[in-house]
């Protein structure tokens, strides 16, 4: 074996591909699958949000969106180019990320009480989907997924350890500047939207947006820094589902299909670092990813196999 991957999430995942299509013999140990994993909760629309630093994230995001925007081409990936919009009680810009987007960034239509927005097309995940095609990816370059929680970063007796283990690194690397974020949302019956749609209010922990995926429709949400429990809270769900409704009001009294719970590993900056371990082996940290991470993880699984090949 040449490297051992921690952690099967999509920055787990994303590295694994890209060592194993790069020809190393690549073995993911991880904790949990699928639904074990934060990502399977997330929207997940393109967007570097909740990350940093912007300098080194623009780049990753840029190669993210080649990437996806090339996924998007066969439905069997879980992504495709979605349209929707995002918008602020308060005057806001387009962040400048949206300017790697190729098609046009222009004005929303505003609920009431909102007084800026923006509408644009980027590639949206649907995260079920989309974590079974990395699955299959990996293993079809030959990799394997173990069911095999790790207590020592350093322990794999191989050649080259990555540790995409996201808030988990808070203490398997002993990183205290990497903190929970729990992301609360709701599944629902899909009553016929087909865009999304952001608030783009940062003024409080409960956020409100919503994310088509085929006869279903994810609702959020919650950024509560700090908070670590994965049981959906019930009182959080009926306020999720108040404030979409309030937007959406074909969505009231919607079928729900499922409560979902992840803790976004938010950290000041992603921690993308090269670490020499005795006997020449080489540990890579790469987690810290925030609200990024389906964006951000073809660029940083790119810049570690490149650095290996």
């Amino acid at each position: 074996m040449d490297a051992v991957v921690i952690g099967s999430g999509v920055i787990g995942l994303t590295t694994g591909i890209a060592l194993a299509e790069a020809g190393l013999s690549t073995t993911i140990r991880t904790a949990g699958t699928g639904a074990a994993t934060t990502s399977f909760a997330a929207g997940a629309v393109w967007g570097p949000v909740r990350c940093g630093p912007p300098e080194r994230t623009t780049g990753w995001a840029a190669t993210g969106l080649e990437v996806m925007t090339e996924l998007a081409k066969d439905p069997g990936t879980g992504i495709r180019l979605t349209a929707g919009r995002e918008v602020s009680p308060t005057q806001a810009r387009p962040p400048d990320w949206l300017d790697l987007l190729p098609g046009p960034v222009g004005p929303a239509e505003l609920p009431d009480g909102y007084v800026s927005g923006w509408h644009y097309t980027a590639p949206l995940a649907t995260m079920p989907v989309y974590l079974d095609y990395l699955a299959g990816r990996f293993r079809d370059a030959g990799g394997t997924i173990e069911i095999a929680p790790v207590t020592d970063l350093t322990e794999p007796a191989v050649p080259l350890i990555v540790n995409c283990t996201g808030v988990a690194a808070r203490h398997l690397a002993g990183d205290p500047a990497v903190v929970p974020v729990r992301g609360q949302v709701v599944i629902v019956a899909n009553p016929g939207i087909d865009e999304f749609y952001i608030d783009h209010n940062d003024a409080s922990s409960d956020y409100v947006y919503l994310f088509p995926h085929g006869d279903q429709v994810l609702l959020g949400g919650t950024a509560t820094e700090g908070a670590d429990d994965l049981t959906p809270r019930p009182e959080v769900a009926e306020r999720i589902l108040r404030d979409i409704a309030a937007i959406y009001p074909q969505l009231r009294g919607a079928e729900v299909l499922e409560h979902r719970v992840g803790l976004r590993p938010v950290r000041p900056e992603v921690r993308l670092e090269r670490r020499e371990l005795p006997g020449g082996r080489v540990l890579w940290h790469n987690y810290g990813h925030g609200g990024g991470g389906v964006t951000l993880a073809w660029g940083c699984a790119r810049e570690i196999s490149a650095s290996v090949a």
